[in-house]
């Protein structure tokens, strides 16, 4: 032991704990995934949500969407949040796993859920933020940025691919992606 000051004693074997990473949450589809060839299966009525995740495997990674996520890995806890159901976790994280993107906590739509993307997607945050500092959200969907930015969270736009009108009516009508 060490003396600092009169009866001050410090034990220099004892270590300040680190402090918690900030957070940094990434969405995936249109920010790390370019869903454009999956499209398809929503233009068409009934839109085929079940044929538009089954075929998300196939995604090609976006470059500038890995950019980010790597830069932000550097010194953040990263934090997948996707409008994917439940059901297309193994699926999801094969696919991070394979393009080599940071290891980080998945989290999905339950079942269930058909909100739109903006009260989901702040449900998580809010739930998140107990845990730490959410120090920013990626996200493609103008909505969703506009709700997090609303709610004190700082938000990067997406805007790497243009936004399908297609997959953003589907979304807004269908609460789902």
């Amino acid at each position: 032991m060490a003396v600092v000051g009169k009866n001050q004693r410090v034990d220099e074997t004892q270590q300040v704990p680190p402090q918690p990473l900030p957070i940094a949450v990434l969405d995936i589809d249109g920010v790390l995934a370019d869903v454009r060839h999956r499209l398809h299966h929503l233009e068409r009525r009934p839109r085929s949500w079940s044929g538009f995740f089954a075929a998300a495997p196939g995604d090609p990674l976006l470059p500038e969407g890995a950019a980010v996520a790597g830069r932000l890995a550097q010194d953040h806890e990263v934090v997948y949040l996707t409008g994917r159901p439940e059901r297309c976790r193994s699926d999801t994280l094969r696919w991070l796993r394979a393009h080599g993107l940071p290891d980080g906590e998945l989290l999905m739509r339950r079942e269930a859920d058909r909100r739109p993307a903006r009260q989901t997607k702040l449900a998580h945050l809010r739930a998140l933020s107990r845990r730490g500092t959410i120090a920013i959200l990626v996200d493609d969907d103008p909505d969703v940025i506009e709700a997090v930015t609303a709610a004190g969270v700082a938000a990067l736009l997406a805007d790497w691919v243009p936004r399908s009108p297609v997959l953003a009516q589907a979304q807004d009508a269908d609460g789902l992606a």
